[in-house]
């Protein structure tokens, strides 16, 4: 029977929330929101423009609250929910409890939702089916000793993989017989705390293969089709950074054969609604990972080569009405890749970096889904996700050339972000010939995290420093020189430098490095010369030629850019990226020193999982200091001097806010003194 949805409650947030909503006013559906009370100004809450307070700001207190997302379901007039991915949407109780109330979940059943929520079900549900797993210990097992044991019998490596995890959380690679039983308890610790559940399984570890996925559809009558795969091998610890369909460089033959391993495991289970089922693919051999039974973070990258609309499927399919397609209507068209842009730290082992959000300026030309807007924050109880820049190409080198360009004109202020990485990830000479591997990153990290530089930074600081002169200043001598050739603010001939006498201005970078420069007088041709601290002169001609528009010589040279300057923000769009630079008063680099770095504090707020210094221990720079858990993340917080540990401030279990003093490093050389 098919059932028309006329409102639809959405209950999550963020850029998925957003995106169902879309979809949901295209159809003629009315989408109400929830939130908690940390995202009672989001822009989920914005955009859909109806919207219930269900709770704290903690997942806990609000988007994980059964009772709450239903009384709003009620309140709003709701008659489906669509969960989005994360927080209940692969809740079976939620489940049951939406349908219990007269409502229609988007999504699987209720049972399915069980047999793929548990990881040593789910692996069950594949050899039933025939598809192959990997080799390992049978069952679940939740006794550190007797995981201890297995391990060794097995022989290194082995995965860790917590029952309930997903996502790629939940897992630990045990690599060194030294920190086996580290590792043993960092898993079991963290399968309770994030997954309500000790048991892992334990898997023969492939140090080489492609991590691949099929987008499957049911409308839970037997009738599974595929949207073919996706390559999601570019991970950081199991976490997805950059996502691409179809998978570049393998069989077509072989990624068929996945495709319908996939197609038959969903017919088994009469599978409804969207769903992943994800492979690891070594060689010619392939293994069966888990099933996701939602909508996918990724998603876009299927909808760019199907040109379907994935949500608009979902929630046909909850209505009753069947797919409305067979597996010969589809094709693939192109090449689409997804790039996650993270509020987070690569400097700090990409801890979240949470903050508000003060300059936010993507690029043009591509799809970009998105939660957040300038003025938004990021707080530490969700996802740090601030947007997915979505590309979609004729092939996968144009599309990895346009995801490197586009990433070049991302600015993000008031927050670290991962762009860098991104960057160089997507300009990598071994990523473009897809010579990767689901550890490739990690077995990289440091060369992939070194911040990416943008040509001619120099130029466009010194176009900041003369706009800000010219333009930018808040004092009220906005124009300087009333003579295009001599100063009359100043007097001159007196013996010294005429640079002496020029405009210094204090900028400050993205990256929060200071430089002094000093702005000449204008020259006839709008010509300036800019000083940098080190005493290099830049000599250029700066010249407005439309509202916004600059064009910027030197010598032959000639370069367009876009100047923007807001709220003491200069932002510079030119060819080879996007620049944000800031005013700073003069003296703002000053004071600071290397104690700064002996005060070991919090990069986030958080619990304290565990201590690993007491009063009077030796410490040396890198070592682990304290571990602490945040948005579902283990953090390492190190020492960044040497020295002996002093006023250790925190415990295993306590609660700390960013910022806040872990310990103090005391120099050796002081405590013999």
């Amino acid at each position: 029977m098919t059932v028309r949805i006329k409102t639809l409650l959405i209950a999550n947030r963020g850029e998925i929330a957003c995106r169902i909503a879309r979809t949901a006013r295209i159809r003629g559906v009315r989408p109400v929101a929830v939130h908690s009370e940390a995202d009672v100004n989001a822009l989920h809450v914005r955009e859909i423009g109806h919207s219930i307070c269900i709770g704290g700001g903690p997942a806990s207190e609000s988007y994980l609250r059964i009772d709450a997302v239903l009384a709003a379901a009620k309140a709003t007039g709701a008659d489906a929910v669509h969960p989005g991915y994360g927080f209940l949407a692969e809740n079976p109780e939620f489940a049951r409890a939406v349908e219990a109330a007269g409502l229609i979940f988007i999504g699987p059943t209720p049972e399915t939702l069980e047999r793929f929520g548990d990881k040593a079900s789910a692996k069950d549900a594949a050899i039933a089916a025939g598809l192959p797993v990997i080799s390992g210990a049978a069952g679940a097992l939740s006794d550190p000793d007797q995981i201890a044991a297995e391990v060794r019998r097995m022989g290194l490596p082995v995965l860790l993989k917590a029952v309930g995890g997903g996502g790629g959380r939940g897992q630990r690679l045990v690599a060194d017989e030294k920190t086996l039983m580290t590792d043993i308890e960092g898993a079991l610790r963290e399968a309770k705390s994030t997954f309500g559940s000790e048991g892992l399984l334990l898997e023969r570890f492939l140090p080489e293969a492609r991590h691949v996925e099929v987008q499957i559809a049911g409308d839970g009558k037997g009738h599974v089709v595929h949207l073919f795969e996706r390559d999601c091998t570019l991970q950081r610890r199991h976490q997805k950074v950059i996502e691409e369909a179809p998978a570049w460089g393998l069989p077509r033959d072989l990624l068929e054969r996945i495709a319908q391993d996939a197609v038959r495991l969903g017919e088994t289970l009469d599978y409804r609604g969207l769903g992943t089922v994800e492979f690891l693919v070594a060689g010619e051999d392939y293994f069966f990972l888990e099933v996701n039974p939602r909508i996918q973070v990724e998603h876009p990258v299927t909808e760019a080569i199907t040109g379907l609309d994935l949500v608009a499927l979902h929630l046909r399919i909850a209505e009753g009405a069947g797919l409305g397609l067979k597996q010969d209507d589809l094709t693939i068209d192109g090449h689409a890749i997804e790039a996650r842009l993270y509020a987070e730290d690569p400097s700090m082992q990409f801890a979240p970096s949470t903050g508000t959000l003060t300059t936010l300026s993507l690029p043009d030309g591509l799809r970009i889904d998105s939660g957040v807007e300038v003025g938004d924050a990021v707080t530490p109880y969700y996802d740090p996700m601030i947007a997915k820049l979505i590309i979609h190409a004729p092939d996968r080198e144009t599309a990895l050339a346009r995801l490197a360009l586009s990433l070049d004109h991302v600015a993000v202020e008031g927050v670290e972000t991962n762009r860098a990485f991104l960057a160089a990830l997507a300009r990598n000479a071994d990523f473009g010939k897809m010579n990767v591997h689901t550890r490739w990153i990690d077995e990289r990290l440091d060369d992939l995290t070194a911040a990416a530089k943008v040509p001619g930074a120099r130029l466009w600081k010194a176009m900041a420093a003369v706009l800000f002169v010219t333009r930018g200043r808040s004092d009220g001598a906005a124009e300087p020189w009333s003579n295009r050739d001599l100063f009359t603010n100043w007097r001159l001939g007196l013996g010294g430098d005429a640079m002496e006498a020029g405009q210094r201005v204090m900028l400050t970078d993205a990256a929060g490095r200071f430089e002094e420069l000093c702005v000449g007088p204008v020259r006839s041709g709008d010509t300036y010369t800019v000083y940098g601290s080190d005493g290099h002169a830049l000599t250029f001609s700066c010249r407005e030629i439309a509202p916004g528009r600059w064009r910027v010589a030197r010598g032959e040279t000639v370069d367009m850019a876009t100047a923007r300057l807001y709220s003491e923000v200069i932002e510079i769009d030119a060819a080879p990226g996007r620049l944000v630079f800031r005013p700073a008063p003069p003296l703002a680099s000053a004071g600071g020193d290397s104690a700064a770095e002996r005060i070991v504090v919090s990069p986030l707020t958080g619990m304290i999982v565990d201590v690993k210094v007491s009063e009077g221990d030796a410490i040396t720079e890198g070592d682990v200091v304290a571990v602490l858990e945040s948005m579902k993340l283990e953090i390492s917080i190190k020492a960044s001097a040497s020295g002996m540990a002093a006023n250790v401030a925190v415990s295993k279990g306590m609660m700390v806010d960013r910022g806040q003093m872990i310990a103090e490093i005391i120099p050796f050389e002081k405590e013999q003194a």
